[in-house]
């Protein structure tokens, strides 16, 4: 028999990062593009499959505007892991990925955060990428993050994947105390 697993995961980043969108395409299969600017924070549930064990995900979508910030403290509390993204097209939330994280590591415990860039469909057709690869890298490993990936929610890549990897992370946290 596999275990089951609750947690809370949080999606945070900059506004117009791609969390609502990721969101929806992992939740409904769906893409839905031009979604509309989260006010504060959303939530859904939803079952994760992994080599671990059947687990549930309650997911908080935070919005990723600056003046909703001032909640998020609260929202960051008991969650079990988090999803940062940034649009590797505008600088601008990359860079703002240091308060987000601030943000995060000062209202939890120590969490598995995994790093996603989104719209990778667009890099794939031509579009520059606007955000160096060594800036990501070397981000990644002054901050610590467990894990990097690029994600489509257009065209789906990565997306399970992603959800997949931060549940397993957040087992095997939750395992080895």
């Amino acid at each position: 028999m596999t275990d089951k697993f609750l947690f809370k995961l949080i999606i945070a980043g900059s506004g117009g990062s791609g969390k609502t969108t990721l969101l929806r395409r992992y939740t409904t299969g769906l893409f839905s593009g031009g979604t509309k600017m989260t006010i504060g924070v959303d939530f859904s549930v939803t079952n994760c499959e992994t080599s671990k064990g059947k687990t549930v995900l309650q997911i908080w979508d935070f919005g990723g505007e600056e003046r909703f910030r001032i909640m998020l403290p609260n929202f960051c509390l008991g969650a079990s892991g988090c999803i940062m993204m940034f649009d590797p097209l505008r600088p601008s939330t990359f860079i703002e990925l240091d308060e987000w994280i601030q943000i995060v590591r000062q209202n939890t415990k120590n969490i598995p955060i995994i790093l996603l860039s989104s719209k990778q469909d667009l890099i794939q057709e031509g579009h520059p990428f606007a955000v160096a690869k060594d800036d990501i890298e070397s981000f990644i490993s002054e901050e610590a993050l467990n894990n990097y990936m690029a994600v489509s929610s257009k065209t789906g890549v990565n997306v399970v994947e992603s959800f997949e990897q931060i549940a397993e992370l957040m087992i095997s946290k939750s395992t080895n105390k």
